[in-house]
């Protein structure tokens, strides 16, 4: 009887060599944006305590009630996969003293966890970039959070494909007296509710706007709107933000109906969005979060940041085929001994092309064979060029360099003479 084969978690999926590259260039990309714009990177573990998820993102939030990944461990202590890096981010650097009468610009990338029916751009191990910015409390660093993204998109040359929605959720007291109006309305068109809305009324009625039922539109069109409801502070906020946003040249439209999912938020809130990915339009989504800090324990602190889906942005990548060849991490160069008796030799000539010539994508042959199957290794290796080292290149201590993908004559060349006809054979293949 034969054993049933162990496969991957539904919904947590691998990631394989030609997948992997353009990951890699989408991470570089942001970990060299993050590092301009002076952001630090912070790693926070994936397993936290659950309280600080409920305490966070909010007990009656569908991510606490339906999709956290939570078990009691050997010690009877209940935790649960991060379903998201915020409240970790804020509970790092509560503890390691990173907010004590100090501004704070952070960002962080990693596996989060939810248990939802997975769908092309939404798995249960999903992949994040976050930014968070702590101890600023004006309406420039809304700004520039906003502006990095948007410089993000201009470097991944998606800015066409994305929109800008902004919307404000105010102080927490004008949100409190919106909500009861909000309720009111809703009860008076209780017969056009979903069963979805009908269990929000109660528990968490904002959540309602964001609804995505067709049916519920017209209704939801017509609610009283939040933006008209703002305390003065927060109106003076986001003027203050859209007039940045303005002189920087960056389109936004105001959506009334942009909540956010999660209840630490407050003031700006902000997502971008696609239509190029059918329903799962959304690729970047964050917003202001004053109250967190001091709702976890810790001294009231000014707070704003975003996260964006890696694997969503992949997906729009590869849909508007905008991963350059280049990030593709196709080989360069395939060091082919044409014998056993040329392996030592091949070895030390590889070693010495990585150290004069370090971007150079080089694969030695290993594993011996016949000439012919030497060869169709090097084809099929992918790679540009082959160098090949026989009894008499070594005799004569040169290389015969073969074009694999080009009708160029192969070429003879000096060892010492290598790395100076590779450098620039390599530098357009980078380009």
């Amino acid at each position: 009887m034969s054993k049933k084969k162990i496969q991957a978690i539904r919904g947590m999926n691998d990631l394989l060599p030609d997948q992997t590259a353009r990951w890699q260039y989408f991470e570089s990309t942001v970990q060299a944006l993050m590092r301009r714009y002076g952001y630090a990177e912070i790693r926070t573990p994936i397993v936290e305590q659950t309280a600080l998820f409920a305490r966070s993102i909010g007990e009656v939030t569908d991510i606490v009630e339906k999709e956290m990944y939570t078990f009691d461990d050997r010690n009877g202590d209940s935790l649960t996969l991060r379903p998201e890096g915020t409240a970790s981010c804020v509970r790092a650097a509560m503890e390691h003293g990173l907010l004590h009468n100090q501004t704070q610009r952070l960002w962080y990338q990693g596996p989060m966890f939810r248990h939802e029916r997975p769908q092309k751009g939404r798995y249960r191990q999903f992949h994040q970039v976050g930014l968070e910015a702590f101890g600023l409390e004006g309406p420039d660093i809304d700004a520039e959070v906003i502006l990095l993204t948007a410089r993000l998109w201009e470097e991944l040359g998606l800015i066409e494909h994305v929109t800008l929605e902004l919307n404000s959720l105010g102080s927490n007291e004008a949100r409190s007296a919106y909500r009861d109006r909000l309720v009111a309305y809703f009860e008076q068109h209780r017969d056009q509710l979903d069963e979805d809305s009908l269990r929000r009324l109660s528990s968490n009625p904002l959540r309602i706007l964001d609804s995505k039922n067709p049916d519920m539109a017209p209704m939801l069109n017509d609610a009283p709107r939040l933006m008209d409801h703002l305390d003065d502070d927060s109106r003076e906020h986001f003027q203050g933000l859209t007039a940045l946003l303005e002189a920087a040249g960056i389109d936004y439209v105001i959506n009334p109906r942009l909540v956010r999912g999660l209840d630490y938020y407050c003031r700006t809130v902000f997502e971008w969005t696609t239509s190029a990915l059918g329903s799962q339009g959304t690729v970047c989504a964050g917003g202001r979060y004053d109250g967190l800090v001091e709702q976890l324990g810790g001294k009231p602190t000014p707070a704003v940041g975003f996260a964006m889906g890696i694997e969503r942005l992949i997906l729009l990548l590869e849909t508007l085929e905008l991963v350059p060849e280049a990030a593709l991490d196709e080989l360069d160069l395939y060091v082919l001994p044409m014998d056993d008796g040329a392996t030592a030799e091949a070895m030390l000539v590889a070693e010495r092309l990585r150290s004069e010539l370090p971007t150079l994508r080089l694969q030695l042959h290993c594993g011996g064979g016949s000439f012919k199957s030497r060869i169709k290794k090097a084809d099929r290796s992918g790679a540009r060029l082959a160098l090949l080292l026989g009894e008499d290149e070594l005799r004569q201590s040169r290389a015969t360099l073969k074009f694999l993908r080009e009708e160029r004559d192969q070429l003879s060349l000096s060892q010492d003479a290598l790395a100076a006809t590779l450098a620039p054979l390599v530098a357009v293949g980078h380009t």
